[in-house]
Parts: structure tokens; sequence; C-alpha cells
């Protein structure tokens, strides 16, 4: 592999000469011609050096190289990969196994090339178009007994006619492959497809408002009219208060929004799924994780409203605290995403917000250049590690709560 150069078009006409981070050259072999048929690559990229890739998700990174030997070595099902500088100091970047590979396989050599993206003022959007990569092979072998470079184009334009997208020419002892697209994992982010299952659930902010008004008010009335004394009179532990407080709105809250989401997660997937949208599948544990989690999280919302309005005891500062808190995050990263991304992430990773990873259904693939955000169903942290958030945030706010309700005279 001599060189790999990318081009992508411009706006006032032509292309401009750029790196496209993952544009991929070098070496397949593949189960069989069929698209998504397992397969396995060596390759050069445009700037994370050389990459073993296989069955679209797999990834094994290799030496920091933009040009060199690249070397697919089979034994059985097991296929290795192997990268050089010079072509006589050899790296092995990985071994893979492709179980059920026949005993022929079809293997040769490619060239891809990834949407060129950028992001938008650094908010969930992007802007960019197709682009083009040519990758330039010299001193090309096959040590395969009775085999020869056939010269058939897979996915491309006819031998050197090729045309402006993809095709193949020859070069003395070697190629010349312009190719695009890529092959790759998809992924839901914004030059991605589909929608994921949180999608049916971006009205949640709207029980998080009303939940935060009711939360509030489920301690701050009885500040307001009085009521306060006889609850403390009729039961002087103030410790126990605000727990059968928070229990009764946390399950009333727990029991709302599982019934909610039970209903909204199926029916949605259906109504969007009739309108044309692609829904990413998933297993039925991953679903009900995605219920019952929305449940518990607007339930733990629930309770640190109770918890906050005891600290503050009016109403109005209450219901605005927990909104700054919970909904506004919420709202301005996922489904209204106008944050910087950095700013998103932030937000994502240190308020109470960071709970609603437990939505989270998609994987995040560091092959695949895309916008990794909330709005697209990408969470900065594990469903269990926001969730942990929330409870932190709650463990707080109801042990200032105690403080407050222990210390001041109703």
């Amino acid at each position: 592999m001599t060189s790999v150069t990318s081009t992508v078009p411009v706006p006032s006409g032509g292309a401009q000469r750029t790196v496209v981070p993952w544009a991929k050259a070098g070496i397949i072999f593949k189960a069989s011609l069929t698209p998504g048929s397992a397969y396995v690559a060596i390759m050069v990229t445009g700037s994370h050096g050389i990459r073993m890739q296989d069955d679209f998700t797999g990834d094994i990174a290799g030496p920091a190289m933009r040009a060199g030997w690249l070397r697919l070595v089979r034994a059985g099902a097991t296929i290795t990969g192997y990268g050089s500088p010079d072509g006589v100091r050899w790296t092995r970047v990985g071994t893979v196994t492709l179980p059920g590979l026949p005993p022929t396989v079809p293997g040769g050599l490619f060239a891809t090339s990834p949407q060129y993206s950028q992001t938008s003022d650094g908010v969930a959007s992007i802007s960019g178009s197709p682009s083009q990569s040519t990758a330039v092979f010299g001193q090309v072998t096959l040590t395969w007994h009775g085999s020869t470079w056939t010269g058939t184009n897979v996915g491309g334009s006819s031998g050197g006619a090729a045309g402006p997208g993809t095709g193949y020419s020859r070069t003395g002892s070697g190629f010349a492959i312009t190719g695009s697209g890529d092959i790759a994992p998809a992924t839901s982010g914004a030059s991605g497809i589909g929608v994921t299952i949180a999608q049916t659930l971006s009205g949640v902010f709207i029980a998080l408002i009303i939940l935060a008004v009711i939360g509030a008010m489920f301690i701050t009335a009885e500040y307001r009219r009085g009521l306060i004394r006889v609850t403390l009179a009729a039961c002087p532990r103030r410790g126990q208060v605000l727990a059968a407080k928070a229990a009764v709105i946390g399950l009333v809250a727990f029991a709302a929004g599982l019934a909610g989401a039970s209903v909204a997660v199926p029916l949605g997937q259906r109504l969007l799924r009739s309108h044309g949208a692609y829904v990413w599948p998933v297993t039925a544990l991953t679903e009900l994780r995605v219920i019952v989690g929305t449940a518990a999280v607007i339930a733990l919302c629930a309770v640190l409203a109770v918890a906050i309005g005891t600290v503050l005891r009016r109403g109005a500062a209450a219901d605005a605290a927990v909104i700054a808190l919970i909904v506004v995050p919420y709202v301005l990263t996922v489904p209204i995403p106008v944050l910087p991304l950095g700013v998103a992430d932030w937000l994502m990773r240190v308020t109470p917000a960071a709970a609603f990873a437990v939505e989270q259904t998609v994987i995040q693939y560091p092959q695949v250049d895309d916008v990794y955000a909330p709005a697209y169903g990408y969470y900065p942290l594990a469903a269990w590690a926001g969730f942990a958030v929330l409870c932190a945030w709650v463990a707080l706010a109801l042990a200032l709560g105690y403080v407050t309700l222990s210390r001041r005279d109703a």
C-alpha cells in the first residue's frame, strides 16, 4: 500500500483534497459475495493507522502507519493479519476466527470512504458530504495454490472505465482502487439511520415538570397553610415524616411511570414503524430495563422534589430548583439539543438528568465517526452509572431535608 488520498465535494463545485479519518484500503476475505456476509480485513486508514476489522463490529488497532505492507494469512477458520513498514519486519495486528467459513472464500483488495462530516458549532448535528478515496497498491502477490487475480470488480464500476464513485485500474504491477461508502456497523447518530426506543419516551420531560410541582407541594403546601405543625405533633420523629412522604410520592410516581412507559414503548414503536421509521431492535430484557428504569427515574425525581421542598419550604422556589436540576438539562440535551456537545456531555454526567442513561440501547463504535450525543440515544455514562448519579443527588437532598426539618421549627 503506497498511498491513500481522499477528496470531498465543495459547495462551489469540484472537489477538495482532505484526510478522511476512517477511509480504509487493504485486503479482505469474505465468506461469500452476499452483502452482509462474514468478513475479515486488514487495512490502512486515513488517520487511525493499520487496523484489523471483522464482521462490522470487530476492530483491532495496529501500528500507526499511513502506508506500508499488509498481509492476511488463513489457517482454516482462523485468519491473522500483519502489517509491516518495509515488507521485512512484520507486526502481528490480530487474529480472528470466523466459524463456518467455507473451504474456498473470495478475497481481494478494497477501498472505502465514509461520509466526511464536521460538527456545526459544537452542537449535536453535522454537516458533510459523501467522500471518495483512492488507494494505490503495488507489488500485489497471491500464494493460494492454483489461483490468480481475476480482476473481478465487486460493488463498483467496471475495470479501467471506473466512474467518479468507485472502480479500479491497473498500475504496472499493482492497482489503483477508488471507493466510497464504508464497511462498518451502522449507528443512530446524525449521519446514521433510524431511531431508538427512547424516542417513544420523549414526553417524559412533561411528566417530570408535573411531578416536580406535585412533589414539592407534597410538603411545601403544609408549610404554607400551617398544617406542618399538626403533622409534627402527630409524629414528632421528623425523620419518619420525611421518609413517609418520600415513600408515598415515590411509590405513586413509580406506579404511574411504569404504567405510562409500559404503554408508550411498545405502542410508540408500532406507530414509528407504521410511518416508515426504522427503530433499532432491542432484546426483551433491554426493553424491560428501559421501561422499569424510566419509571424508577421518575419516582426518584419525585422524591428529590420532596427533599428540595423540605429544604426550601416554598413551593415556587422548590419547583424552580427541581426543574433547573432535572428538566432543563434533559430538555436542552435530548429533545431540543441546542447546547455544545461538551456542555451537554458534562451536564449528562453530573446533574440528576444523567439517570436518563437508563434509556440507552445503542452502542458507540470508536471506528465510526458520528455525533454520539443524548439527542441520538447515546449517553456519556452507562445505564447503572447514570442512575447512580441520580441516587446520589436524592440521598444528598434527603440528608439536607432531614437536617433542615430537624433544626427548624415548624
